[in-house]
């Protein structure tokens, strides 16, 4: 199979989705509105809500929600052939995954900005709203312990990479106060900071240094880091740096596919591969591995716990929502095609694919995308070298969009759990963001045998994050049934994604249980029972609304 035909199917097929699907969604279910008056303007503060450019916004939230997942998750799932996968990619993000990302933005922007979580409360009951927040909270110390790990790993693998993710920072912070502080015009700090951004690429890579720092202390240094940035004011650090990492990923990406086009690669690996040696079953774990490349409940978080605080107009929330969610399956798309069509020929691909044992370490995920990208970009006149230099610098960039993001939702989920238990030391920003980095220092640091519990967790995450989607689909979908409107379209996926998250929690939970691995066994346990709970909490609403009473929530806290 060709991959330049494949490359130019899924691309159409994201761009008549943005055109058709989603302005069907903005117009006829959710009824957005341009004069509706969004947090950013009632609730601003210039810390966390800020009404913000529609462009810029764009790129934090892309960077945001786009990491290392959704390179990861289709370098690992391509073992089951790369057809499932890429429909999986395609399709997910088309019908579910954009669905997901644009309703928990609109849903979130009709409640004062408020997290998925919290408006659970208004929506179903206050014991859901409990029930979800604990669920958010383990999630999230997850996300920021393993890609704690994730990050360190990479800086002490590739230490080429940590002069220009720093510098990014630093740049960051000066293109913020240029620009929020003094009115310097957009366009010219964007062309500054490009320019620098690239500067640091190309000194980095020839001045590779950390080397030598232990992976201990660089959880340490990452987790400092993540406080730091989830206090600051967002103009201060996380916008300018996550604009500009955007435009690395724009011009990576744009290079990716011209290089592929020029290339015209055949695919080598099998279309289909049901039974490879050692895998879980495809489903439902194709559905769990590439999570953020077709869905992911880490989406909602971002869309509701910080991106709805800073959105300027309720229309921009289709071209942030479901448009950075169409872009982020074009970054999928190419990791597939990488790790399918890049990897050079048959027998190699199926001696990295080999069986699920052969390819278990993170420098095996993430090797092939890495060689298969860099070789894309190689054909646009670059060396190897400098080529497979800029695909890793992005990796970093991105993890590191993933980590700070985190940090900040987990301080909001930390202050309203402390709301809602009554502890108010816990709504300055400062305890509560220190509660939250440590949170995530435990899970990175207590031992599980050979490894740390972070990356002990890690096969729980992909079930978590579906889990989390799910939920985060029935809270907009009790949203829509009790306003009246369509739900079909978001509770076909919701079903979907219950059935996948309960069947791959169930068989990690057998696993775990056949393994004697309790600590795991446990906390598997405790995250599917949250979830029974919350599709019961959210049974007794539809019932109740159907006939014709109140749910749990006043119906007057219901926003339009």
């Amino acid at each position: 199979m060709n991959s330049v035909l494949v490359a130019l199917m899924a691309l159409t097929a994201y761009l008549l989705a943005y055109r058709f699907y989603a302005r069907f969604l903005g117009r006829k279910i959710f009824r957005i509105d341009p004069e509706r008056a969004t947090p950013a303007h009632t609730l601003r503060d210039d810390i966390d809500f800020v009404p913000t450019n529609r462009y810029v916004l764009f790129g934090h939230h892309f960077a945001s929600i786009a990491g290392a997942a959704p390179i990861v998750g289709p370098a690992i799932a391509v073992i089951y052939g790369w057809l499932p996968g890429l429909l999986w990619v395609v399709l997910g993000t088309i019908f579910i995954g954009g669905v997901h990302d644009f309703s928990s933005l609109v849903v979130s922007l009709r409640h004062q900005g408020r997290s998925i979580g919290d408006l659970t409360e208004d929506l179903i009951g206050r014991r859901a709203r409990n029930l979800f927040l604990i669920l958010i909270f383990f999630g999230l110390s997850l996300v920021l312990a393993v890609f704690a790990i994730v990050i360190g790993v990479l800086f002490r693998q590739h230490p080429q990479s940590v002069f220009p993710t720093f510098f990014l920072i630093i740049l960051a912070m000066g293109i913020g106060t240029l620009v929020f502080k003094t009115g310097f015009g957009l366009k010219g700090a964007t062309v500054v900071g490009v320019l620098l951004m690239g500067w640091g690429i190309a000194y980095g890579a020839s001045h590779p240094m950390g080397g030598g720092i232990s992976l201990n202390l660089w959880i340490v240094i990452l987790l400092s880091y993540a406080f730091v940035a989830s206090v600051l004011p967002v103009w201060a650090l996380l916008q300018p740096r996550d604009y500009l990492n955007s435009f690395a990923l724009y011009f990576g990406l744009g290079a990716m596919y011209l290089g592929l086009f020029l290339v015209h690669p055949k695919i080598v690996a099998p279309a289909v591969q049901l039974h490879p040696v050692g895998a879980p079953p495809i489903f439902p774990f194709l559905f769990i591995l590439i999570a953020c490349g077709a869905i992911s409940g880490f989406h909602s978080l971002v869309a509701s716990g910080t991106t709805a605080k800073q959105i300027d107009r309720e229309t921009d929330a289709s071209f942030i929502g479901y448009g950075a969610m169409l872009a982020e399956g074009s970054l999928s798309t190419m990791a597939v095609l990488a790790c399918t069509a890049g990897i050079g020929s048959a027998a190699l691909w199926h001696q990295r694919y080999a069986s699920w044992g052969a390819m278990n370490s993170l420098s095996h995920k993430l090797g092939a995308f890495v060689d298969g990208a860099g070789g894309f970009v190689s054909a646009l006149g670059f060396s190897p070298e400098v080529s497979k230099t800029l695909v890793v610098v992005i990796v970093v960039s991105f993890a590191m969009t993933t980590l700070d993001t985190c940090a900040r939702m987990l301080r909001f989920i930390v202050s309203e759990i402390g709301e809602n238990a009554g502890i108010s030391v816990l709504q300055n920003r400062y305890p509560a963001s220190a509660a939250a980095v440590l949170s995530g220092l435990a899970l990175a640091r207590i031992p599980v045998g050979k490894v740390s519990s972070g990356m002990a967790l890690w096969p729980l995450f992909g079930v978590t994050n579906q889990i989390i989607a799910a939920l985060a689909l029935l809270t907009v979908s009790v949203y829509l049934y009790r306003k009246g409107r369509p739900t079909l379209y978001t509770m076909l996926p919701m079903v979907f994604m219950l059935v996948v998250s309960i069947s791959g929690m169930f068989l990690k939970i057998s696993a775990y249980w056949r393994d004697r691995n309790f600590l795991l066994l446990g906390v598997g346990s405790l995250i599917l029972l949250l979830e029974v709970w919350l599709v019961l909490e959210s049974w007794i609403v539809f019932r109740e609304q159907r006939n014709g009473r109140k749910g749990p929530a006043a119906e007057g806290t219901i926003s339009p």
